[in-house]
């Protein structure tokens, strides 16, 4: 319940939205595949809360997205094959073109053709496929994210992303509470976050961390990251590491104590059914090279792919006993007291989609 003021300055308990059955805004871009999978002259079929979507590569080498059926059997578009500019359905060869307009129907001709299908704003940069699921008029208007790092030569980057069983909401809860380092405490030893401030708007929050090892070896990976603990202690400095949320994509980036870049995570979650119960994940790592070595990192990048694997893995494994625990609940039973998580829980209720997510049966939960 949350406090509603009344003109005559009384308060009255209003409900609160449940958020894990806040569904992602469509208005806005989001990556459905990394280019690497979507090759030339072939189709990928993907989802975005449970609107079918196929994305295909044109001569040309041009991305499209268009609604992943036929208009005339429903069969999906993904089945069939890439057409010089267009897509030919597998079952019967009615074709689109990249507009989603029905071009040719081979037994009738091109004089008396039906409609066509849904087409989606799509555009291709970083190395991953944007699609804008909601109304298009609004693309133009709505900016993909900028990403420097990913051009700087200083910087090596991983791309890296799995599908993962819980609503979004969850993961960027995860990402932005550092409070969860027991977790990793087997990765990351006995490290402690220490939260200096949090800051907010409309469609964002962010925080500021910086940790401090209370014993124990730093682990090689973390070194990796963070760089070496016992430098920056004889140095008398710490890295300050910026969690942000700016609806719908979350950023971590870690600066030296001469507020220099030295990581930088941009990552998003991206429902995939029409519960968003599942969400894929498509994550950017740079990680800035050592000035004085800087072929090392290379060296070490198996290294630190390991180590933030298994980081990712707890995260992911902790996160789906969350979206368990809500659904054998049927409600959100989260006693939450960190205040930039309830911040961050205000930012998505007010940012995500005016609709709800219907209750699901316990029946289909298993």
């Amino acid at each position: 319940m949350r406090a509603m003021p009344l003109r005559d300055g009384q308060t009255i308990e209003a409900p609160v939205r449940d958020l894990r059955r806040v569904p992602i805004h469509p208005d806005n871009w989001y990556p459905l595949a990394w280019s690497r999978e979507v090759k030339s002259g072939k189709t990928l079929g993907v989802h975005f809360a449970g609107e079918p979507i196929v994305l295909f590569r044109t001569a040309s080498g041009q991305v499209h997205a268009l609604e992943d059926r036929c208009a005339h059997r429903q069969v999906p578009l993904h089945a069939g094959v890439v057409d010089g500019e267009g897509i030919r359905c597998g079952y019967h060869g009615w074709t689109y073109d990249c507009s989603g307009k029905c071009v040719d129907v081979p037994y009738l001709g091109r004089e008396r053709l039906p409609n066509g299908v849904r087409a989606y704003p799509c555009q291709e940069v970083h190395g991953l496929i944007f699609v804008f699921p909601g109304d298009a008029t609004l693309a133009e208007s709505r900016q993909l994210p900028e990403l420097p790092s990913l051009t700087d030569k200083a910087f090596k980057t991983r791309r890296f992303g799995k599908p993962v069983n819980c609503h979004y909401s969850f993961m960027h809860e995860n990402l932005m509470d550092m409070n969860h380092q027991f977790l990793h405490r087997k990765q990351m030893g006995q490290m402690r976050a220490r939260s200096l401030g949090r800051r907010r708007g409309d469609d964002w929050v962010e925080v500021d961390y910086v940790f401090e090892r209370e014993g124990g070896k730093q682990p090689t990976g973390e070194a990796l990251v963070f760089g070496s603990s016992k430098n920056r202690s004889d140095q008398g400095g710490k890295s300050v590491m910026t969690i942000r949320t700016e609806y719908p994509y979350q950023r971590l980036r870690i600066r030296s104590d001469e507020d220099t870049l030295v990581m930088d995570l941009w990552i998003i979650y991206v429902p995939l059914d029409a519960q968003q119960r599942t969400n894929r994940t498509f994550g950017l790592l740079s990680v800035r090279r050592p000035s004085s070595v800087p072929f090392m990192l290379d060296l070490a990048w198996p290294l630190l792919v390991w180590f933030t694997e298994r980081i990712f893995k707890e995260d992911r494994d902790i996160v789906e006993m969350e979206q368990a625990a809500h659904d054998a609940q049927g409600a959100d039973w989260n006693h939450e007291v960190f205040p930039v998580i309830n911040d961050l829980r205000d930012v998505l209720r007010n940012c995500g989609d005016r609709t709800v997510i219907p209750i699901r049966e316990v029946s289909d939960l298993a």
